[in-house]
């Protein structure tokens, strides 16, 4: 099942912001996130906020499209009311769920919502997410001619019975042929990969990432397979009937990984995500990490506008009701001091290659880079330059550097 939503203070069903969210506006980007929150069916490792048919206790996926649109619409005039300087979206970034489990139609008609309210940066990074088993070639074609520039496809491992295991429904053999049309149609092209699943072998991992570099995406994301409390896969554990995933087979997996993507070309940016080119990476992701202001459409969206963020109500049915009734679908919020904003600003920058300044450390953290140094956890040549930049080891090991600089 879902996560659990964040606690925090009740959110205003005006949607009213702050006025402390004006402070700094030009030096932040803004982006857009829509979330999709349906599935054909769930997958054992999984605690998104998704759903399949038989859990929508009402909700139809027919009339979600307008939803969203409403609510795009309804975080237009809160950022109006907020006296928010125009800004025009620079990244917008569908995903779930499976987005494109719905009609493209809807797809196009949630981001038409956006161009109207707020208007596309020139060259603005327009990205889906999709299975490879929900597109086909004419699919692909018509987000392209509605302005997607980007999809990132969910292929997490080229093995049939690593995919099992992790009851994806895909068929490897299918992911070359939905490269190919994605970039027939003119996208940019993603792939997902998931390591460490429970029984996935050193030799496994290698033929997966073997697969995706030799389909040339223009980026590539692996993410160690965790293990979440309430999923299916956690109670599997927890019976003895799968192995946990093993930590220090993860960290070879992560390291044969580096090794083989640097040697197809490709470089890493943020600990779990590789791109050919700087004009390849994720832009949209890269501004959560930078902290610019993005407003999550969606049940179970979070948003984050100035210092203030919020999440919305969970279930598709509650989300329904609140589009319905014209109010903030924000079920809590939270606005961060500046402790909170040091340390999520370590904490997210540090993740990114020279993405954390040694000078904007505070004191007691910049006491602690040389130790750091030391222990091969971050490069010594560009701290004295100035920067934070994690060795292979350093990566591995992120959130004890992390913790280190924040003094925990």
């Amino acid at each position: 099942m879902p996560g659990a939503l964040p606690i925090g203070d009740p959110a205003p069903r005006d949607g009213s912001l702050p006025v402390s969210v004006r402070e700094g506006q030009a030096r932040r980007r803004f982006g857009v996130y829509l979330h999709v929150p349906f599935c054909k069916a769930r997958c054992g490792y999984c605690d998104f906020n998704t759903y399949t048919a038989d859990e929508l206790r009402g909700a139809k996926r027919s009339d979600y499209a307008g939803q969203a649109v409403a609510e795009v619409e309804f975080a237009g005039a809160v950022l109006q009311q907020a006296e928010l300087a125009p800004r025009a979206a620079s990244t917008v970034f569908f995903g779930g769920g499976t987005p494109t489990m719905l009609p493209v139609a809807d797809l196009v008609a949630m981001l038409d919502a956006v161009r109207r309210t707020w208007g596309l940066e020139p060259g603005a990074e327009v990205t889906t997410e999709a299975n490879p088993d929900s597109v086909d070639a004419d699919y692909l074609h018509a987000l392209a001619r509605a302005g997607f520039t980007r999809v990132s496809f969910g292929m997490q491992s080229a093995v049939p019975r690593v995919l099992q295991t992790l009851e994806r429904t895909h068929d490897p053999g299918r992911i070359p042929l939905v490269v190919e049309w994605a970039r027939e149609a003119g996208l940019g092209v993603s792939l997902d990969l998931i390591y460490g699943t429970p029984g996935e072998t050193a030799a496994d991992w290698r033929v997966s990432l073997e697969s995706a570099i030799a389909q040339q995406p223009d980026h590539i994301s692996t993410y160690s397979l965790i293990v979440e409390d309430g999923t299916k896969l956690a109670r599997q554990i927890r019976r003895g009937e799968v192995a946990m995933p093993d930590e220090d087979l993860q960290a070879d997996l992560y390291e044969l990984a580096d090794r083989m993507l640097s040697g197809a070309g490709y470089r890493w940016y943020e600990v779990s995500n590789w791109a050919t080119g700087d004009a390849h990476q994720s832009r949209h992701n890269l501004a959560y990490w930078q902290g610019h202001d993005w407003w999550g459409i969606g049940p179970g969206a979070h948003s984050h506008v100035g210092g203030v963020r919020w999440w919305n109500v969970k279930h598709p049915a509650a989300y329904a009701e609140r589009m319905a009734a014209g109010s903030s679908p924000a079920a809590g919020r939270e606005e961060l001091d500046e402790t909170t904003r040091d340390i999520e600003r370590i904490l997210l920058l540090t993740r990114i290659r020279d993405g954390l300044g040694v000078a904007a450390l505070p004191p007691a953290a910049r006491t602690a880079v040389a130790g750091l140094i030391a222990d091969g956890l971050v490069d010594g040549t560009a701290a004295v330059r100035g920067s934070i930049l994690l060795t292979l080891r350093g990566r591995l090991l992120a959130d004890a550097v992390v913790r280190r600089l924040v003094g925990d």
